[in-house]
């Protein structure tokens, strides 16, 4: 993997006939809008998880083919809010919808349409963004699937959606849902030079891939009352020196982290660590720190300080 985020070439003219545009990949928490973002702009950015609601911030993957430049929004799964963070999470998802020039909504196809996808039906209703209807994990369908497919056609028929299906896991379908984005897409220019994979800064990047690594070793022990604070990177000729704080809600969540002996802290962090090495295809040494911080997740200005905002 190579380190993209640092390169700033200069962005090229468009030929004649090349299309480009913004494309906001939203749906329901868990039907796996990060893994199909990764797989479209082919390399890990998004973070991915087997727990909900693993996306926060509106993240930015850019795919430049031949033919067009696709800048996809990744959103958080729009969900019922309990707490502020949530409450900004959803509104930031929200927002996406009239600030891209598509949306591809998402939606797990192993399982029939429920109240979720309804409710986000009735959301795209109020916008003028045109819609595609993605059906994803066509790999997890029973041998049965017809009345899957035909409850998502049902509710896309009724405002003349798309409809493409494919697997972000097994890759199958992509390309034919990578042609349907660029036909619905207008002439445009490069907004972003053409090897550029994200428009995230590498300390975001980092911090991401540490919240994964507690995500898939605490499970729900530590669902989501985690935020990663990248306090210092130090880059030197051999090895890049990485420190981070791992905030927490409760004490009893601290002494998870760290585990007996300090063995899940280390474990997270020699998992991180790999990650992030692909990320700057380099030698990193990381340390991490474990902080209590009451209730963040309710406080505006906690959220702030630890980079959740309402996004413009």
């Amino acid at each position: 993997m190579t380190n993209d985020f640092n390169l700033t070439p200069t962005i090229p003219m468009a030929p004649e006939g090349f299309k480009s545009g913004f494309v906001a990949i939203i749906g329901r928490p868990n039907v796996g809008k990060s893994t199909l973002m990764n797989d479209l702009v082919g390399q890990k950015i998004a973070i991915t998880s087997p727990v909900s609601q693993t996306t926060r911030n509106r993240l930015r993957g850019i795919l430049t083919t031949p033919q067009a430049q696709i800048i996809f929004v990744d959103t958080p799964g729009i969900h019922k809010p309990h707490h502020e963070l949530g409450k900004v999470i959803v509104q930031n998802a929200k927002g996406a919808i009239d600030a891209v020039d598509l949306v591809l909504f998402v939606v797990d196809s192993s399982s029939m349409a429920g109240g979720g996808d309804c409710f986000i039906f009735e959301l795209l209703k109020r916008t003028q963004t045109p819609v595609i209807l993605g059906l994803n994990k066509s790999d997890k369908q029973p041998e049965d699937f017809a009345a899957f497919d035909q409850s998502y056609q049902d509710l896309a028929q009724a405002d003349n959606y798309p409809v493409v299906k494919f697997s972000a896991l097994t890759g199958e379908g992509l390309e034919s849902l990578q042609q349907m984005l660029i036909q619905q897409l207008e002439p445009g220019p490069y907004y972003y030079p053409p090897d550029l994979v994200t428009d995230q800064p590498e300390r975001f990047i980092m911090g991401e891939l540490i919240r994964e690594q507690i995500l898939i070793l605490t499970r729900q022990e530590i669902p989501h009352s985690v935020a990663i604070a990248i306090e210092k990177v130090d880059e030197k000729p051999d090895i890049t020196n990485v420190y981070a704080t791992i905030n927490v809600e409760r004490s009893s969540q601290k002494g998870i982290l760290i585990g007996k002996k300090g063995s899940m802290l280390k474990e997270i962090g020699t998992q991180a660590r790999q990650q992030i090495q692909k990320l700057i295809a380099g030698k990193v040494y990381l340390e991490l720190f474990v902080k209590v911080q009451p209730k963040w997740r309710q406080s505006r200005l906690r959220l702030a300080e630890l980079g959740y905002r309402v996004e413009d």
